[in-house]
C-alpha cells in the first residue's frame, strides 16, 4: 500500500516569519520554507501530516482508515518494525495520536502517556 511521509523540516510549527534552524536562515511562508534573503530557494517542506492525510484522502478519495494505515501501518510494514509501530498491539511502543474525523489532533500519546490534550480530551492533560 501506499506511504504517507510529510518531509517537514524543523521549521514546522513555527508559523510565518523568520526562524534559524541549526546555522541556517529560514522564512516560512505557508506550507513552505526558503532560504532567507535568497531568491525562493527552498528550504523544506513544512507541512503536517493531519495536512497530508487530508490531502491523500481528497486526492485518492479514500477513507479515513485507509488513509491513516498509509501514515502508521504501510511505512511501519516497509521499515519491517510493525513489532513496535504502526499498529497499537500488545508490545507496542503505544505512540499514537487521537484524531477526530477531520484529522485534528486532539491528544498525542507518547509510550501510552499523554504529552498532548487539546480541550476536548479533558481528563488526559499531560
Amino acid at each position: 500500500g501506499a506511504g504517507l511521509v510529510p518531509e517537514a523540516m524543523a521549521a514546522m510549527g513555527l508559523g510565518d516569519g523568520d526562524h534559524v534552524i541549526g546555522t541556517q536562515r529560514v522564512t516560512v511562508l505557508g506550507k513552505r520554507a526558503v532560504i532567507t534573503g535568497s531568491e525562493g530557494t527552498l528550504a523544506g517542506s513544512v507541512v503536517t501530516m493531519e495536512t497530508c492525510i487530508r490531502h491523500f484522502m481528497k486526492n485518492s478519495r479514500c477513507s479515513l482508515v485507509d488513509a491513516v494505515n498509509c501514515a502508521t501501518l504501510h511505512p511501519a510494514q516497509l521499515l519491517r518494525c510493525t513489532a513496535l509501530y504502526g499498529t497499537l498491539d500488545p508490545g507496542s511502543a503505544a505512540d499514537f495520536v487521537i484524531i477526530d474525523t477531520d484529522v485534528n489532533v486532539l491528544g498525542t500519546f507518547i509510550g501510552g502517556d499523554c504529552v498532548y490534550a487539546s480541550d476536548s480530551l479533558r481528563g488526559f492533560e499531560p
